[in-house]
């Protein structure tokens, strides 16, 4: 059994890294967006911020098993094959990117307004205002946020698995729920309790270690 479950895992673990950096990557952009055109934002714009919002939120609002089946094709085009853990990064990635922009937005959405304020009035251009204190002031929550993307993403990925992702959630079904063995069943359940529980202690760590250097450098 553990001959099948340590390379399940770390499929699972290679799925959930990759799509979380991709997903960050173009996340984070588009919550940026998201603040920036928001009514009060440094940059507001009714319209935009509309129909990026409308956009985000149907992506939200997508279960992932349709997406995943809606994206075969895509997939099929931009990997090869429909099939693997390299196909389930596709939609592993595009589910999380609206997820990852509206966690952005509200955590950005936090930071004081005095403070953005008095960026404003130094002249200071959008761009350096977004890096140096929107990201600078937010980046412990944002870390925090990463974290959560990671962690929706483990699940995601034991959905992948039903439809041929592999990992863990493939092990389970083929090998632990339609060959009846409850061993391949809890052990995968296990797994993925011990890769979440490791995710969230990283992050909070990382998340905790970042704020105490901010705030030192205050």
């Amino acid at each position: 059994m553990f001959g099948e479950l340590i390379p399940s895992t770390g499929q699972t673990l290679y799925m959930v890294a990759a799509a979380t950096v991709i997903a960050t990557v173009l996340g984070i952009p588009v919550g940026i967006w998201l603040q920036l055109t928001a009514p009060g934002g440094l940059r507001p714009n009714r319209w935009v911020h509309k129909l990026l919002g409308f956009v985000v939120d149907l992506g939200r609002s997508m279960p992932f098993l349709v997406l995943l089946v809606l994206l075969t094709s895509l997939t099929r085009a931009l990997i090869g094959s429909s099939i693997g853990p390299e196909a389930a990064i596709v939609p592993l990635s595009l589910g999380a990117i609206p997820f990852v922009g509206r966690l952005v937005q509200n955590v950005l959405s936090e930071v004081h307004v005095a403070v953005v304020e008095a960026a404003v009035t130094t002249g200071a251009t959008t761009l350096r205002i977004v890096r140096a204190v929107l990201l600078r002031e937010s980046l412990p929550a944002l870390i925090n946020a990463i974290g959560v993307t990671a962690i929706a993403l483990l699940g995601y990925s034991a959905m992948a698995g039903v439809l041929g992702g592999g990992g863990l959630g493939d092990l389970a079904v083929r090998r632990g729920y339609q060959g009846f063995d409850d061993r391949y069943m809890w052990s995968t359940v296990a797994a993925l309790a011990v890769i979440a529980t490791l995710i969230q202690f990283g992050f909070t760590r990382l998340s905790r270690a970042v704020d105490r250097r901010r705030t030192a450098s205050l």
